[in-house]
């Protein structure tokens, strides 16, 4: 069913419009059919189902899109109230400023974040916008808003996912002026929690090595920015919040909303708690050194900016996200293919690659169960090291004489398909195409260009360098039988300089860039739908829902010590899915903190994830071989139920707690895998008891051990019940120990 009221010209035929929208059906008729999305004539509310929660938001007086309701799904025979605009909070605090806006320009008074801000050719910076009209089609509903006098168009764009309730906005700008508009920040829209003085935020924070640490605080009135200024995602913060009530410490108790914003480039989350102490949340790219240059008849469409509620905690929260990015988000949704156990020779060769080297690290690699072998950095151009070679991607000649075929042909004769590292958007000025080319950079005239890991960054926003990139990479796919790239990207921007744009135009370096590398990104699952990719940036420097839904993994951290990674991997998926999450087994002695950990302990750490392996196998022992052929035949039994299944953190190794437990329960609840980390025991304490979660009161289960020691008496089968209510014992003591186990349904 597809409804549209046509557009007013004028903002006092308002009351008329909406009547007009009343015509086409009824709220009686709209609980009947149950649809997702539903308008009540009587409220001028819009309401929109989903999973277990419930969004409104309605038209006021003022004709102002306003905020009414997130959270728990209510009754369909529920009805709101008409809305009405905030009272000013005295002459200081004007309505405009204390009413809960879905969208606001910025102008009249508006003291808060805004949602756009626009300069007009004629110096105008005051936008006010006015609804229109709207549109609804299944879960999807748009609403058309106009400014008062000038032909600048908004309409607000919002999807509802059936099953979590997660839900997907975004804005898009439409300039029907007769000059250009310079937008100075737009955001996808503003999410409003019901008002109230307790609330905490949870985020994201990091650096390299140093990737996903959950940080928390009250919300207080004043505003709290998450961003990055640096030209893609970035460590700093990950464009990801939660909110819940102060005190709501549970895991799987107390209400929580959330969102995640869609967008690789400089982004900006501002949570603000206002003079009425209602607190927003408003998501966009940054508006730090922004203008946006929308010419006559163009349109800029905003990143998505996903949101979502829970009345399970935390661990509720992230399960819906989780679900949600498998189903809805990542390539191939709702059915993504499962991880194969990778190998990656970077470790055991660096730049020094050769076709002999690669063919005997894929033998190594085949004989413990590896079903993709993945060659790193190394293999083109000049590429001996990181000090020359990046833009040169032709295959280097002296280390592959007859090209990649060859090993490529070995990779496959050994039942594994074959990987390669690249990084396309740097250039080193050691390189062929930096002496050609020394325009395609990012750089201001005149001004010194800063070079991280000896190299600078590639204008994906020029035309002429987009093509390149995407032609390169085209024609290696085309030439080659490569099922997989792992797409590195190691520096952020400096001097965001493109002097071909002209001064007025220079700024949307910033959007044009980042739609360019999704351009690309697409462009190759196109032409070769077999091919996946991987998104790297040193770490996990950029790893959002936009760079997701063009990849099929992510690469969290460089940090591949098993013992830091706990804590890495549980920050990791407050806000993305195991599925996605690559997680390798290296050498010991670790490079990060000079730790021995033995192999058992590493690969348990790592088969949380996605199981990949990047040891230098030319130093393994025959014991280290069969250990590890054992256990990569374990993951392949439980790989299904860990990347696709429902994640609990039973024990978290967050403020140095010497404990880490994750349980999984497959989707068919018929398995449930369990993984149990002691730091360090101390003063002959016991490991604490786990009590499981998610499993079926009145099912029985077996259980077995897949690593470490059940304790005596452990039972070999037990109800849900007992499972969950008496628990399970392990045996562990000792520094850096390791368990895990298996239930099985019957």
């Amino acid at each position: 069913m597809h409804w549209i009221e046509p557009l007013f010209p004028r903002f006092a035929t308002l009351a008329a419009s909406i009547l007009l929208v009343a015509a086409a059906g009824s709220p009686g008729a709209q609980a009947q059919r149950r649809d997702t999305v539903s308008f009540d004539s009587a409220s001028h509310v819009f309401r929109l189902d989903g999973g277990d929660t419930t969004y409104a938001f309605g038209v006021n007086e003022n004709g102002e899109m306003q905020s009414v309701y997130w959270g728990k799904r209510l009754s369909g025979a529920d009805r709101f109230a008409a809305v009405k605009a905030s009272p000013a909070a005295a002459a200081f605090d004007l309505s405009v400023t204390t009413t809960p806006h879905e969208f606001v320009g910025w102008g009249g008074g508006l003291f808060v974040e805004p949602d756009l801000k626009v300069t007009f050719p004629d110096g105008n910076r005051d936008l006010k916008l006015r609804y229109l009209s709207y549109a609804k089609e299944g879960r999807a509903l748009s609403v058309v808003m106009k400014d008062i006098s000038r032909e600048v168009f908004v309409t607000l764009h919002y999807e509802i996912d059936q099953e979590t309730g997660i839900l997907r906005r975004w804005a898009d700008i439409d300039n029907r002026t007769n000059d250009s508009i310079v937008i100075e920040q737009a955001a996808a829209g503003t999410w409003n929690l019901p008002r109230g003085t307790d609330y905490r935020l949870r985020y994201l924070t990091g650096r390299w090595a140093a990737e996903w640490n959950l940080q928390e605080q009250p919300i207080r009135p004043g505003k709290i920015v998450l961003e990055s200024r640096r030209g893609t995602t970035g460590a700093q913060n990950n464009p990801w919040f939660a909110i819940d009530h102060e005190g709501d410490n549970d895991q799987e108790h107390g209400d929580v909303w959330f969102g995640a914003l869609g967008w690789s480039g400089s982004w900006q989350i501002a949570i603000e708690q206002d003079q009425l102490q209602q607190v927003r949340v408003t998501g966009g790219p940054n508006a730090f050194d922004f203008g946006y240059l929308l010419r006559k008849g163009e349109h800029f469409e905003t990143p998505s900016f996903y949101g979502g509620y829970s009345d399970h905690g935390i661990g509720g929260a992230s399960r819906e996200l989780h679900r949600f990015e498998i189903d809805s988000i990542l390539p191939h949704h709702p059915t993504p293919k499962l991880r194969p156990v990778l190998y990656n020779s970077w470790e055991a060769t660096e730049f020094n690659v050769d076709e002999a080297g690669q063919m005997a690290l894929a033998e190594k690699a085949a004989s413990i169960g590896v079903e993709r072998f993945v060659m790193d950095d190394g293999w083109f151009g000049q590429r001996n090291n990181d000090h020359a070679g990046l833009g040169d991607w032709y295959v280097n000649p002296q280390k592959f004489p007859h090209g990649l075929k060859p090993l490529i042909d070995k990779v496959h004769s050994l039942g594994m398909d074959f990987g390669l590292w690249v990084e396309p958007e740097m250039v080193n000025p050691d390189s062929d195409l930096y002496r050609k080319h020394p325009d395609w950079v990012l750089n201001f005239p005149g001004r010194p260009r800063t070079e991280a890991r000896n190299q600078l960054v590639l204008n994906l926003a020029r035309q002429d360098v987009r093509d390149y990139v995407a032609g390169f990479l085209d024609k290696l796919l085309t030439e080659n039988d490569i099922a997989f790239l792992k797409w590195d990207y190691n520096r952020n921007w400096s001097e965001p300089g493109w002097p071909a744009a002209g001064k007025d135009a220079e700024k949307n370096v910033y959007v044009d860039f980042i739609r360019n590398f999704y351009s690309i990104l697409a462009e190759l699952r196109a032409k070769h739908p077999n091919v996946e990719i991987e998104s790297c940036s040193g770490g996990g420097s950029r790893i959002d829902l936009g760079v997701m839904r063009l990849t099929d993994e992510v690469w969290p951290s460089d940090n591949t010590d098993a013992s830091d990674r706990l804590l890495i991997q549980n920050g990791f998926t407050y806000a993305y899915t195991p599925g996605v999450m690559m997680a390798w087994v290296t050498d010991s002695p670790t490079w990060v903190n000079q730790r021995s950990l033995s192999l058992e302990y590493r690969f348990l750490s790592s088969m949380q994830g996605s199981l990949g392996i990047g040891a230098n196998l030319n130093k393994w022992t025959p014991e280290d071989f069969a250990k590890a052929k054992a256990l990569v035949t374990e993951y392949k039994a439980i790989r299904e139920t860990i990347q696709r299944g429902d994640l609990y953190r039973l024990m978290t190794p967050e403020s140095n707690s010497p404990y880490s437990v994750t349980e999984t329960v497959a989707r068919d609840g018929r398995q449930v895998v369990a993984f149990a980390f002691l730091h360090s025991s101390a003063e002959l304490y016991p490991y604490p008891r786990i009590l499981l979660h998610g499993l079926d009161e009145n099912a029985m289960y077996n259980v077995k051990a897949l690593a470490g020691r059940l304790s005596d008496g452990t039972p070999l089968q037990g109800s849900g019940s007992y499972w969950m209510h008496h628990g399970v014992d392990v045996d562990l003591r000792g520094d850096f120990q390791a368990a895990a186990f298996v239930l099985t349904r019957q």
